[in-house]
């Protein structure tokens, strides 16, 4: 029985929120009523960012708010979405007279929530572009048919920055315009060992052999089209970089942005063991990793698996990745 550390499950979500803005009373204010978290110290003047989506993917998205990222994220149920009128809430408490830019997870909930809050916020003279992030490789399609690929850890790249972009006064078409290229070049694999619990449940979302790993697991522990045999570091970091490098055609001279993310359990020195065959995989294709990340920041629970995401990076996008950033989860 996997067991956890909570109180009532139905007041997980309101309490971890309240723990987290108690934690960081200098950067973030809890809008209990409606389950979102603002800058502590509102922003004036710029685009407004928020974000959101359903809970247990922790630090996304409420560790990301503050200076140089998001102004709100709000929170729905464990990997449920916010409601529009969470949404719409949000929307408002992120305005500042420029407009907001929604940056929106590709799920079916969240994406339709998020559409319908900024029709409403329409009619309170409050302007909104989505950004639509859908990084996740696996769930690519040859025809373009359904939901289209989900969106997982390149969000966090996302709100680095449209938050950038709006604190050096771009519009709100421009930091949309931003978020987008972001969202459109960076693409993210994501393997598992075994499977995320919810709290409360007895077992885990799937169950996997001592010899198989799931190759192309979703956020929400949404199961892959292949399980493959386990083996050790250095070939599990080859099955993620492999369709990473073929889908984004990198070769030698090219710069990337990489993060190496745990979906929960999977702790430090596993991480870095990864990191260090990326770095080397990488640079023997002539390919510099010019920044990076290494650490759980799109989690899935307590999953024990790892995610790589790259990005090829531009001028322009280094220079608002290494813009100052002051949040619970990202600070330079």
């Amino acid at each position: 029985m996997r067991r956890s550390i909570i109180n009532d499950p139905d007041e997980l979500i309101p309490q971890a929120l309240e723990g987290l803005a108690l934690s960081h009373p200098t950067l973030l204010e809890l809008h209990a009523e409606h389950r979102f978290l603002t800058r502590k110290e509102p922003a004036r003047n710029k685009v407004g960012l928020v974000s959101g989506g359903g809970s247990g993917h922790e630090p996304l998205h409420a560790g990301f708010v503050g200076t140089g990222m998001l102004d709100v994220a709000v929170a729905g149920a464990v990997f449920a979405s916010p409601t529009a009128l969470q949404v719409l809430e949000a929307t408002r408490a992120a305005d500042s007279g420029r407009g907001v830019v929604q940056i929106v997870k590709n799920y079916t909930g969240d994406v339709l929530n998020f559409r319908i809050a900024g029709e409403i916020s329409g009619d309170d003279a409050i302007e909104t572009e989505i950004v639509l992030v859908d990084d996740d490789l696996a769930t690519e399609t040859e025809d373009g048919g359904g939901p289209g690929r989900r969106g997982t850890a390149a969000t966090v790249i996302v709100e680095k920055v449209c938050g950038a972009a709006a604190e050096e006064g771009a519009t709100l078409a421009e930091v949309a315009e931003i978020g987008r290229r972001a969202a459109a070049s960076a693409r993210t694999m994501s393997l598992a060992l075994s499977a995320g619990t919810h709290p409360g449940d007895e077992e885990p979302q799937f169950t996997l052999g001592d010899d198989e790993v799931e190759l192309g697991v979703g956020i929400h522990g949404e199961r892959a089209a292949q399980r493959v045999p386990f083996t050790d570091a250095d070939g599990l970091t080859d099955m993620l970089l492999d369709p990473l490098l073929a889908e984004l055609e990198l070769g030698h001279g090219d710069m990337v942005l990489a993060i190496v993310n745990s979906l929960g359990s999977t702790y430090p020195l596993e991480l870095n063991v990864v990191a260090r065959a990326l770095h080397h995989r990488l640079g023997e294709a002539g390919i510099e990793v010019s920044r990076s990340l290494v650490g759980p920041y799109v989690t899935s629970l307590d999953m024990h698996g790892v995610s790589i995401t790259l990005m090829p990076l531009d001028d322009e996008m280094r220079r608002l990745w290494d813009a100052p950033v002051r949040t619970p989860a990202l600070t330079w």
